[in-house]
């Protein structure tokens, strides 16, 4: 009796609710419709309560693009390059411009705070709208974000292929650059490198990237190396007792070249090291100054 109950219960229930509107029982409509609106407002309440934290999520990230901004920023001053000439980043009105104003710090850590003043909820609209504006502002970082690795990337090039190197682990305070008393004759002439005294055998490194535009015997330099650098600089290596590498090789910065020695128009073991723009030598020093690497304990060895 209580299954057949249950039963009957059931099977009314059902066919009472289908067809209500067919059979437009008043208190059956209004519970419908109760019913009705009920999920309604529950799906409403739900679609807002994501929306909202759609938004909030919105202005976190906004704020870390402000963020962001700001360290791009201080890039393109360590890479010369003036972002905001390139890329202008648009703020959106409401919620883009309260986050930005209340995340622009730039020396402090992402601080916000103040009084709480209910805003507006944002409408499904608006928030499209606000997600394309950070679309757009994430566009518009990734161009000058990839425009300063361009130039950090050229700079750094650009250092690869100056002279700056130390070519041998020696001083070279053994004969600077510029007029001297020539070692064979006692006159005065000029001397247009400086000169590493270092033994037989020491290695000499390229001072720079570059290609090897000349690995000969010269009557006065001996065994010598030419590296073309491009923006007309080359450097020479003289007086090697060994070439290690041939004409049209490419050589890295730091790369085994040759090895010290006492040929051609030569007192001593030691490395004659030149640097040439566009044909005419330059006083290496200027360069050498900038090695990176720490200056080599001076050797023993002296020229006679």
């Amino acid at each position: 009796m209580f299954v057949a109950v249950i039963g009957l219960s059931s099977l009314f229930s059902y066919f009472t609710m289908r067809h209500a509107a067919e059979i437009r029982l008043p208190f059956l409509q209004d519970f419908v419709r109760s019913l009705s609106a009920e999920d309604a407002s529950r799906s409403s309440q739900f679609v807002r309560q994501n929306i909202n934290s759609m938004a909030v999520k919105l202005g976190e990230m906004q704020a870390q693009l402000i963020r962001l901004d700001t360290l791009g920023e201080r890039l393109a001053g360590v890479a010369g390059v003036n972002v905001r000439d390139i890329a202008k980043t648009d703020r959106t009105d409401g919620l883009s411009d309260s986050v930005s104003r209340r995340a622009n710090s730039r020396s402090l850590p992402d601080g916000r705070g103040g009084p709480l003043v209910m805003p507006n909820s944002l409408s499904p609209a608006e928030l499209h709208s606000a997600l394309d504006d950070l679309a757009r502002q994430v566009e518009n970082k990734t161009d000058a974000l990839a425009l300063i690795e361009s130039q950090l990337l050229e700079e750094q090039i650009r250092k690869m292929m100056l002279p700056t190197g130390l070519p041998v682990d020696a001083d070279w305070n053994a004969s600077g650059y510029g007029w001297r008393l020539d070692p064979f004759t006692g006159e005065r002439a000029l001397h247009e490198g400086v000169d590493f005294v270092a033994p037989i055998g020491s290695p000499i490194h390229a001072a720079a990237a570059g290609v090897v535009i000349s690995a000969e015997v010269h009557p006065q330099y001996g065994n010598v190396i030419e590296v073309d650098h491009g923006r007309g600089i080359s450097t020479r290596y003289a007086h090697a007792s060994k070439l290690l590498v041939r004409q049209g090789a490419f050589v890295k910065r730091g790369q085994l070249i040759a090895l010290v020695g006492n040929t051609g128009r030569s007192t001593g073991p030691h490395l004659h090291f030149e640097v040439r723009l566009n044909g005419v030598s330059q006083n290496p020093t200027r360069f050498l100054r900038m090695a990176q690497s720490s200056p080599a304990k001076p050797t023993k060895t002296s020229m006679r």
